[in-house]
């Protein structure tokens, strides 16, 4: 009801760029420009998580760009999923090596929210990116598809505040795919998507849970990906050996 809801709401009510304010518009064009006119590039925590894959972020987390994916996640503007899958896809693109496209699919796997945040927000947000992620890949020529396979098989404590380790304990062991979701990920290369990397926790427990599925293996990980909205400014520096 409450997604209904709010569908029907951006249609009737006045709008306001979630960027900056700017009114009848819900993202003008430079916020737009923020969020993804600039390529994706490679994203690294410090400390950086074992297991974390390679990460590329559209654009730094600040000012518009935050402005924009709290909009979508916590207040419901459902329109801004459609700008936040292109610069998605744009991360997606920046992680896919030459050498292995052309090895099937590929397959986005948004890394799952907490079911009782899914419901408060009254939607699913890292879903719905994904598919407007794997719509935007499609109309520009690569074959992908949203494959939500992961899910959380346990609760976890509320992330904010806890330090980088203890973001890793809270998650170790968190997530799994689900009953048959090994079958759908044969065949096509996985790539995880969020809307922000911080610590990397998530990611890496992500892609740890995918990398658990038996006998799942070429072309599926061939260089396991991340591709997210944002990180935080500082996960830009240079790469670190």
């Amino acid at each position: 009801m409450r997604g209904w809801w709010q569908e029907i709401s951006g249609l009737v009510l006045p709008v306001a760029c979630a960027g900056c304010g700017t009114a009848r518009t819900q993202l003008c064009e430079e916020c737009a420009l923020t969020l993804y006119g600039s390529a994706a590039r490679r994203a690294r925590p410090l400390p950086e998580p074992d297991g974390l894959p390679v990460v590329h972020a559209a654009a730094p987390y600040a000012d518009a760009v935050r402005a924009v994916l709290l909009a979508h996640k916590e207040r419901g503007v459902l329109g801004l999923a459609r700008p936040l899958g292109v610069a998605i896809a744009g991360a997606v693109r920046a992680g896919m090596p030459r050498a292995v496209r052309g090895t099937g699919p590929l397959l986005l796997v948004p890394v799952p929210s907490a079911r009782r945040a899914v419901r408060a927000r009254g939607h699913d947000a890292a879903r719905r990116m994904t598919q407007a992620a794997a719509a935007e890949l499609r109309r520009t020529g690569t074959e992908a598809r949203a494959l939500p396979v992961l899910r959380q098989r346990r609760e976890i404590a509320d992330q904010s505040g806890l330090t980088a380790r203890e973001r890793v304990t809270n998650l170790a062991g968190a997530l799994e795919v689900v009953a048959g979701g090994g079958r759908l990920l044969e065949g096509g290369r996985a790539v995880l998507v969020d809307d922000l990397m911080t610590t990397g926790a998530s990611l890496a427990e992500a892609a740890r849970a995918l990398q658990a599925v038996p006998g799942l293996s070429f072309p599926a990980f061939v260089r396991l990906s991340a591709a997210v909205v944002a990180a935080p400014p500082q996960s830009f520096g240079i790469n670190r050996n």
